[in-house]
């Protein structure tokens, strides 16, 4: 079984899935983690290369993940949601189709981690703040639509997160 968590970048998915993994002795996988591993090269540099090229690695990477056996933690990429090539691998597994979790945060709390850092490619725009709002608000209705699970991040420890997840899921 696969779980795969989702949601805008800095929202708690590795912290929480390297938790969750740990509860359910699970193997725990970040996906920008294995694109870089398989290409050589970040995801950040790819996205610098055409989006197509990120979206490409970023789908390969997932579909080598949907080929193994047992369970596994995934956490994803904060654009999964806009790769439809990924979504269809998702929705037509060859095994068991994963469990999908969507970490729910405000804008307002995902702007303010973002912006502590070098912001991604995708937000090098005139207004970053303003692209960021309207691609969080664009994202955020999507994965809800998408997941089987939606959890409020928001104020919440990654073990909390991790143990709520368990929790919803039966699993503990």
């Amino acid at each position: 079984m696969m779980i795969l968590i989702t949601g805008p970048k800095h929202s708690g998915k590795t912290s929480a899935g390297r938790v969750l993994a740990n509860l359910l002795g699970a193997g725990f996988t970040d996906l920008d983690e294995l694109i870089e591993r398989q290409t050589g090269k970040s995801p950040r540099t790819l996205y610098k290369e055409g989006p197509g090229v990120f979206r490409l690695a970023e789908t390969q990477a997932l579909a080598s993940l949907l080929q193994k056996a047992g369970t596994m933690v995934v956490a994803a990429g904060g654009g999964l949601i806009d790769n439809p090539e990924a979504l269809d691998l998702l929705r037509r597994p060859s095994g068991a189709a994963p469990v999908t979790v969507y970490l729910e945060v405000t804008a307002a709390t995902a702007w303010e981690r973002i912006n502590a850092g070098e912001l991604p490619p995708f937000l090098n725009t005139e207004n970053p703040r303003e692209t960021h709002a309207a691609l969080h608000t664009r994202r955020g209705a999507a994965y809800r639509e998408f997941a089987a699970l939606t959890i409020t991040a928001e104020g919440k420890t990654a073990r909390d997160i991790g143990r709520e997840i368990a929790a919803r899921i039966g699993i503990i």
